[in-house]
């Protein structure tokens, strides 16, 4: 059985947390941020989980090997 090769984009934007749930980063964090307030700033740090089922099985599809702990 072949190796089955990892989608680089969506392992740079999802990990897992510590207790193993998948986590996201947001969008629209990397230009255009000198018009956004503060608060919208700080928001773009935190990572959020990701609640969607089908996503959840998409991702695991498309990166196969992402650190599950």
């Amino acid at each position: 059985m072949p190796k089955i090769k990892t989608h680089k984009a969506t392992a740079k934007r999802f990990k897992y947390s510590g207790s193993g749930k998948l986590m996201r980063t947001k969008i629209g964090k990397s230009h255009l941020r000198r018009k956004k307030s503060k608060r919208v700033k700080r928001m773009f740090d935190e990572m959020h989980v990701v609640e969607d089922r089908a996503a959840k099985k998409r991702i695991r599809k498309l990166a196969p090997y992402l650190d599950k702990k």
